[in-house]
């Protein structure tokens, strides 16, 4: 009896830490590492790029942008722990100079130095992030969306088999 009153408060908690991010834009689902590399080339990125990853998780694609292309690369995450698991990850992959994590709401963060946003949210948050996108990023700024479009914005490039979908700020 008591094995199965900790299971549930592990399943509990574990939910928890997964989905509670549902109130800010989307639960913990990490872009596939097979995609990271397609959503920056996508983005056609050069190491002159400032990358943005948007609820940055565990920094894989922070990472891959210094380590693989050079760039430059600011996570932002608002669980504290996924937020100390990819500032350590950024910290073990060598890539401190290159790329960093903020910790906050990627709603309230400013992201206008910006000249590439990824993010892989749902379309709720996509939706509620277009102002904001329009408002701070510069014109030519490319944003990379995994899974979900932006709806009434017109796509610049697609990779209908990984479901990413390239949008240029005008």
């Amino acid at each position: 009896m008591q094995f199965l009153l900790i299971l549930a408060i592990v399943f509990v908690f574990y939910v928890i830490w997964k989905y509670w991010t549902l109130l800010i834009g989307a639960g913990y689902d990490p872009t596939p590492t097979k995609y990271v590399c397609r959503m920056l080339e996508l983005a056609e990125i050069s190491e002159d790029d400032i990358v943005y990853d948007l609820g940055s998780g565990d920094g894989r694609i922070l990472i891959a942008a210094a380590r693989v292309y050079g760039a430059r690369a600011v996570g932002i995450e608002a669980d504290p722990s996924r937020f100390i698991y990819s500032w350590l990850n950024v910290l073990v992959s060598g890539q401190v100079k290159r790329a960093r994590v903020k910790f906050g709401d990627l709603f309230k963060k400013n992201i206008s130095d910006a000249t590439i946003v990824t993010l892989f949210l749902f379309r709720p948050a996509n939706e509620k992030l277009k102002d904001k996108l329009l408002r701070e990023l510069k014109p030519g700024t490319r944003i990379v969306s995994y899974v979900w479009r932006f709806e009434g914005w017109e796509m610049q490039g697609y990779l209908p088999e990984n479901r990413l979908y390239l949008y240029v700020i005008k």
